[in-house]
């Protein structure tokens, strides 16, 4: 067996022996855990870009590769040939499910695809205009004070029943907040559709005439799921932990998930680049953004065109540009001058050597806002849309972190830069 690395830190006089800890992929990491106990010093990291805040077996990113892996299967592969409800099973549980589990695992998220009905007259409670992402933090914290049996963090099967009931009544929440912004009655899911195909028709039919969903829109529904299922340690991913740590019921820690994914920095990007190409507004007017997107001086940027940690490619978007180009050719873009654009700025970004040399490629932000455009979606959906897809990988990562015997409650240290103590002044001699 090979002796344990360490590396050494040296400081006034003091040295310190710091273990290296390797990953099965990913670069090494510097143990620090006792740093501030030997040594009387914090490390500093704004934004934890260069800090582990946890050890996982879920999901790993190669930024320089463009690669994503989930319990080590690519993404590409999982969004060719599985589907949204097995890429569930397997971030949950960590192994691809036989045929008869993963019947049994589908059953069991359609069955709890309703909500209590009691939870209409909350939805009522808000305003019409309220923003869909505005009620599903609200209705998914709520979940707490109608689902008691399932709230004991402790209780292994109590876990495994609130995350079947976050996945499953996620896309009801999400139609039911869209049907309330446009004043349409709910509608309530139905048991013999498949999961993206029920999200689709609760957003979209009425009561007043029979809906069919077209294969293809389901299934590019269904892709974006996929493709947004999880994505290691971002931002709102570690908002769910940082919350679970304290001990918080899993609606409560799935519901400050959405709100830190609100975020336009975060969950917003999506909704960013077709408010961007409705700016551009036709074809015609590409060049003169495609300039200004070059002019360092201009404040523009080209929004959905690369990545933070992609940088080559983001893995994503060529599985999410097929879906584009399916869902393109159903439903046209003649009559949309959105989509238009969108399909003539790809060609000219792309055939652009300012833009690759950049590696300023098309994200997987930048397809899905065309796909959601094309259904039908408001742009006010987009993130509840990313919210839904997200819930799996946000329950996997709770779940996981909660069965870790190393965990504590999150607590960041700081680099203090205020005033040092002073004595209380009276009022009359300020």
């Amino acid at each position: 067996m090979a002796e344990p690395r360490t590396a050494k830190l040296t400081f006034d006089g003091k040295e310190i022996e710091l273990p290296i800890l390797s990953p099965t992929a990913g670069p090494d990491v510097l143990d620090i855990r006792k740093l501030y106990a030997q040594g009387d010093v914090f490390t500093y990291d704004p934004g934890f870009t260069s800090t582990a805040a946890c050890d996982s077996t879920i999901t790993f990113i190669d930024g320089g590769k463009g690669e994503l892996l989930h319990r080590g299967y690519p993404i590409d592969q999982l969004a060719e040939k599985s589907h949204y409800l097995e890429v569930c099973y397997l971030l949950l549980y960590g192994e691809l499910p036989s045929a008869a589990a993963l019947e049994k695992f589908e059953t069991t998220i359609t069955q709890h695809t309703m909500l209590h009905e009691q939870m209409g007259n909350f939805f009522r409670g808000f305003r019409r205009d309220a923003h869909p992402m505005a009620v599903m933090v609200g209705v998914v914290g709520a979940m707490s004070a109608f689902y008691h049996d399932s709230t004991d963090i402790n209780d292994p099967r109590q876990r495994e029943i609130a995350s079947h009931r976050l996945i499953a009544k996620m896309p009801t929440i999400a139609a039911w907040a869209y049907k309330y912004t446009i004043g349409q009655p709910f509608v309530y899911p139905r048991n013999d559709l498949d999961y993206a195909s029920n999200f689709l028709r609760m957003c979209f039919a009425v009561p007043a005439e029979e809906y069919h969903v077209d294969p293809v829109l389901a299934r590019a529904m269904d892709r974006i799921f996929t493709l947004h299922a999880d994505h290691e340690q971002n931002a709102s991913t570690s908002t769910v932990r940082l919350a679970s740590s304290s001990g918080a019921n899993p609606f409560a820690c799935i519901a400050a998930g959405i709100a830190c994914l609100w975020g336009p920095a975060h969950g917003g990007a999506n909704q960013a680049c077709l408010e961007m190409l409705k700016e551009i507004g036709s074809p015609d007017r590409i060049p003169e953004f495609i300039a200004r997107a070059k002019d360092k001086d201009d404040p523009f940027r080209l929004m959905g065109f690369g990545h933070r940690v992609y940088k080559n490619f983001d893995p994503r978007a060529t599985v999410m540009k097929q879906s584009a180009d399916e869902v393109l050719d159903l439903l046209g873009v003649e009559n949309n001058p959105i989509l238009a654009t969108a399909k003539e700025l790809e060609q000219a970004a792309l055939a652009d050597p300012y833009f690759s040399e950049k590696k300023l490629f098309p994200n997987v932000d930048f397809y899905s806002g065309i796909i959601l455009e094309a259904m039908g979606f408001p742009t006010s959906m987009f993130t509840p849309i990313f919210a839904l897809s997200r819930t799996v990988g946000w329950i996997s990562q709770w779940k996981e972190q909660l069965e870790d015997p190393q965990m504590k409650i999150g607590r960041p240290r700081q680099l203090y830069l205020g005033d040092t103590a002073r004595d209380y002044t009276e009022i009359e001699s300020r």
